[in-house]
């Protein structure tokens, strides 16, 4: 089983998330800050990160983690609330992998997701 992490400061978001992708058959985790995020990393690399745009230090988060060992295979997606291009820009730089828009549902993460939780 392929795991999963949602790094974001809305326990909703994190909620609704980790609900959806578990009924896709991925273990998720959820760290409410970059700090736990980078202390839950540090115990076991997910396979796939949502990073969301507005916790501080997320994009020091994407390098981090891209720094560590076995961290460029993991699958990082910024998560942003529109698609400006600068803050794309930022988040590619950082390391992301790809992008999300938030606020994200079911048909979203399904469409993004929904195969390769199979294909592992």
């Amino acid at each position: 089983m392929q795991r999963f992490m949602i790094a974001d400061s809305s326990d909703v978001v994190r909620k609704v998330g980790k609900r959806i992708l578990s009924e896709l058959d991925f273990m998720v985790s959820e760290a409410s800050s970059v700090v736990e995020a980078l202390s839950n990393c540090q115990v076991e690399l997910p396979d796939y990160l949502i990073v969301d745009s507005g916790m501080d230090s997320a994009l020091e988060l994407i390098s981090a983690i891209r720094g560590m060992e076995g961290g460029k295979e993991v699958k990082i997606y910024y998560c942003v609330v529109e698609a400006d291009l600068k803050k794309l820009m930022m988040g590619k730089r950082a390391g992301a992998t790809d992008f999300l828009l938030k606020p994200f549902d079911r048909k979203i993460l399904t469409a993004v997701f929904g195969n390769r939780a199979i294909a592992a």
